[in-house]
């Protein structure tokens, strides 16, 4: 197959290279940024360049870039794709590309099938790429409910081929919905955190609980800002409602109510045991 890749930097890069490490297909790359062309093309990451003139031989496109952009690619796009061909992207966000490729794929005759890969660096850019980035991790597919079910276990499929561990399959909504939760909070909180004055004197009197809850909080600030935009009503949800529990343990620990500070933390002892089936990970 030919697959088509737009957008070459962490995400994109590490899927070309995974889709050399473990297949045959032929990957055409794009990106605006002249030296990562360069770059790709030089090692291979990339077998040649996608164009508007070319992008009709693809079977497969995956877009790589930042919401709003990837928007404007697909629309950019849309006329050129061959019918029948799968098109996806890699956002952390669903529900803005995903009514837009509804619309344009049944104006065009392509399939769009959103996609969100679960996995990353704490850097960014061309050269973070690694072909085993994607080794085990979770693909998120959005597909539209009236979307064929065959053409959705191909993606699927071909992503656990390079790769992947599992496929997930949500709507668009859940999984704005979730993700606010399960990453974007996340960046949020450790961004948070790592800002009190206190942290800058952490040498010699911090241990694993400093890093694993700073781990996230060297952001791409372009990327992540747009995202948490793009997202505000679950985000702002999911603050609103972590803003709260903090409050529970203020008021506990401002009253000396330790059976409170206590009853909180078996909760979420609990709960932690519960999501996780049991398994400290």
């Amino acid at each position: 197959m030919t697959i088509g890749i737009i957008g070459l930097g962490l995400i994109g890069a590490s899927l070309a290279e995974a889709i050399h490490a473990n297949t045959h297909d032929t990957v055409l790359g794009r990106d605006t940024n002249e030296n990562t062309m360069r770059a790709a093309l030089g090692s291979g990451a990339v077998d040649g360049t996608l164009t508007d003139a070319n992008t009709h031989v693809c079977d497969m496109i995956i877009i790589a870039l930042y919401p709003r952009a990837a928007r404007e690619v697909l629309a950019h796009i849309a006329p050129f794709v061959r019918r029948g061909t799968i098109v996806t992207d890699c956002c952390g966000i669903k529900r803005a590309i995903c009514a837009d490729g509804k619309t344009l794929s049944e104006q065009y005759g392509f399939t769009f099938i959103g996609g969100h890969p679960m996995a990353g660096r704490e850097c960014w850019g061309y050269e973070s790429a690694k072909a085993d980035l994607y080794r085990g991790a979770s693909m998120i597919l959005t597909p539209d409910p009236e979307e064929n079910k065959a053409i959705v276990t191909i993606l699927g499929d071909y992503f656990l081929s390079i790769g992947f561990g599992r496929i997930t399959k949500v709507t668009a909504e859940e999984h704005d919905a979730v993700i606010a939760c399960t990453s974007q909070l996340a960046h949020v909180l450790s961004s948070s955190y790592i800002r009190s004055e206190t942290a800058a004197r952490h040498e010699g009197l911090s241990a694993g609980s400093f890093r694993d809850m700073t781990r996230v909080a060297a952001l791409n600030d372009k990327m992540w800002s747009e995202i948490f935009l793009d997202n505000k009503d679950n985000l702002l949800n999911e603050i609103d409602g972590l803003i709260g529990h903090l409050s529970d343990y203020r008021t506990a620990i401002q009253n000396d109510d330790r059976e409170a500070i206590a009853a909180m933390m078996r909760d979420s002892t609990h709960k932690r045991a519960v999501y996780f089936h049991n398994q400290m990970i």
